[in-house]
């Protein structure tokens, strides 16, 4: 008797995913436990093994496409074996529960399989004048001759023989990121053309990039926060002052480096600990309010934004948490975290200050009632004992969910995590 396999969920918001590359083609042998696809969920490319021995008969979803969780992936069975009917009831996919008990041993791709497109799929210029103009070329630094590009799309430029400076970067400012990679088409000026990302003047053009299964999520997780959690927001100024001196006498042996992140992470931990009800979650008939203490960090990504957690943030140091963060970043953006790694924080921090944003609002990450929008440090006057003097000031804002968090209950915390931060000696009692 043959096998049907369907699309399995590969992650806790995994609605569809897409089949990165197929490892057997119909008629393989395939045994149990054999590497079978690669597929790209919401959060990660992943590999799906087959908990199935026998033939590959037949191939439900092709390489690049798309089927939503349950549809019929493929089937295997006995050489020779008629599916027609197995096809035909595969396609009702709200008769057969999803494959998840089946499918422990699934692991992440580090160096997802290019996905060649088709003709049709490539950008085009719209009603160039000039035929020969380049529509537009890849992001050089015009000091050093360096194009911007992602480690994993530099990595999936080597294995496919691709030369980097004929790729055109669809990332930020330009940056060569994976897609890219993906849908590369050879990309030649004329001599003597300058390599710059504008357009020739006087061509309109444009390009569409497909939308990744991350980005389908984040839109839809973030659109279902933003119209269905009212959303209010406060904001409080934080002289960074004492934390400034901290941070330095703290890194100034050289043995471990704290940045002002793992700061502010571990003074909110410790402030959620005595605000428990901004510690909590909206789960519709009831509010969870909870007793631990897991600070999710929004990390950017070339595909979008993952939020790693911090497990228990409130006991560890920050020396620690800073470790973790940096494990997180890393494995985000080549794509190795699992599950576990984001699942169930109860507070978010996102962080736009490196990137010189003085203040932000972030939008809730579900199912967290309140999300930390932190901004950089401005040197800016300040008045200290009637007299206005040069001051470092900090700018926190942070979304709450009215349903769970009122307006005094979220200004308290904020008091509290300010008054931790403004003297950082007391995060170390």
């Amino acid at each position: 008797m043959a096998n049907v396999v369907y699309m399995p969920k590969l992650s806790d918001t995994m609605t569809e995913g897409v089949v990165a590359d197929w490892n057997k083609k119909i008629g393989d042998k395939v045994e149990e436990g054999e590497l079978l696809a690669e597929i790209e969920t919401d959060k990660a490319t992943m590999e799906f093994e087959s908990f199935y021995a026998g033939t590959l008969l037949y191939i439900g979803v092709e390489k690049g496409q798309t089927a939503p969780v349950n549809d019929i992936l493929c089937i295997i069975g006995e050489k020779g074996e008629d599916v027609s009917a197995l096809i035909a009831q595969g396609a009702k996919k709200e008769e057969h529960p999803a494959e998840e008990p089946k499918t422990p041993a699934a692991k992440e791709v580090v160096a997802t399989p290019v996905v060649t497109p088709a003709p049709t799929s490539t950008p085009a210029p719209v009603a160039a004048p000039t035929p020969k103009a380049p529509v537009a070329t890849p992001v050089v630094n015009s000091d050093t001759d360096r194009v911007f590009v992602s480690p994993l799309a530099r990595k999936m430029a080597e294995e496919k023989g691709i030369a980097l400076n004929s790729v055109l970067g669809s990332g930020e400012n330009g940056r060569i990121v994976k897609r890219d990679i993906e849908h590369y088409v050879p990309y030649v000026a004329p001599a003597g053309t300058p390599r710059t990302f504008a357009a020739p003047a006087g061509v309109e053009n444009f390009e569409e990039v497909p939308v990744s299964q991350m980005r389908k999520t984040i839109a839809r997780r973030l659109a279902e926060s933003k119209f269905s959690a009212p959303h209010f927001y406060l904001t409080i100024h934080v002289d960074m002052e004492n934390a400034m001196a901290a941070r330095k006498a703290i890194n100034a042996p050289g043995d471990v480096k704290i940045s002002y992140n793992d700061m502010v992470i571990k003074a909110a931990a410790m402030a959620l600990t005595k605000h428990p009800n901004v510690n909590s979650s909206w789960l519709g008939d009831k509010i969870r309010r909870n007793h631990h203490v897991n600070i999710g960090v929004a990390v950017a990504v070339d595909e979008g934004l993952l939020v790693p957690v911090v497990r228990f943030a409130n006991t560890k140091g920050m020396a620690q948490i800073g470790a973790e963060v940096k494990d997180y970043a890393e494995k985000a953006k080549s794509k190795k975290l699992q599950p576990a790694d984001w699942e169930g924080s109860t507070f978010t921090i996102s962080n736009l200050g490196m990137f010189g944003i003085d203040n932000f609002t972030a939008i809730i990450n579900p199912p967290d009632a309140c999300i930390l929008a932190v901004g950089g440090i401005q040197e800016i006057p300040v008045v200290k004992n009637g007299q206005v003097v040069p001051g470092h000031v900090m700018t926190l804002t942070m979304s709450c969910d009215h349903r769970v968090v009122d307006g005094s209950t979220g200004a308290k915390f904020l008091q509290t995590l300010k008054a931790y931060l403004e003297n950082p000696v007391s995060m170390l009692v």
